[in-house]
């Protein structure tokens, strides 16, 4: 069984911008569409790979670019987050994003994985699972991920172009985090990574 937390790019890319930039998100594609067309890294299936050429995203927009008030939550305690197989890795809560998008309010809770917290490279780590409109139908049903770093102030933002697909959408031999379903939106998120195969 293989297992993942959640994606961690070896090009990193700065989630904390406070203003939308084109080119990072075509460098967060770029860098995606090299690790998947890696053999020694991709986690797609062997007769997958061998035709692979690049994923399908959504075109760029700077309306999923989104500014969000973050509310800390006190006294979060750890829990066992469902995978989609036996394990199951340790998070919190770590708060509570809230915005508009398409006139409707909507919340995401973000979480942090216990483990990579011990980690210097990742202590600043955050993890955003969400499920949309688009699940199922354009997007992964199963959800998609966004990594974001925490941000300094209640003023945070949120770039779903850098939004992608677990490893589960790929290849069921990984064990992938289940979005919760209190993360799920009742907008369309067109933006960031399509669904692999109908």
């Amino acid at each position: 069984m293989k297992q993942l937390f959640f994606l961690l790019f070896v090009v990193q890319i700065a989630f904390a911008q406070q203003k939308f930039e084109k080119d990072s998100v075509i460098q967060f594609q770029k860098g995606l569409n090299e690790h998947y067309a890696d053999t020694a890294s991709s986690p797609l299936k062997k007769s997958d790979l061998k035709k692979f050429k690049a994923l399908d995203f959504f075109a760029i927009d700077e309306r999923f670019f989104v500014k969000a008030k973050f509310i800390r939550t006190a006294n979060e305690k750890p829990f066992e987050m469902p995978t989609t197989t036996s394990r199951k890795p340790m998070y919190v809560k770590y708060g509570e994003l809230y915005f508009m998008m398409d006139n409707v309010a909507c919340k995401l809770n973000v979480y942090q994985n216990i483990e990579l917290t011990k980690m210097p490279k990742y202590a600043t780590s955050l993890f955003l699972p969400f499920t949309d409109l688009t699940s199922g139908v354009e997007s992964y049903g199963g959800g998609r991920y966004l990594d974001i770093e925490i941000q300094e102030g209640m003023n945070w933002v949120i770039d779903f172009n850098q939004c992608y697909n677990p490893y589960c959408a790929y290849n069921e031999a990984y064990s992938c985090p289940l979005t919760p379903a209190e993360n799920d939106l009742k907008v369309a998120i067109k933006a960031g990574v399509k669904k692999f195969h109908d």
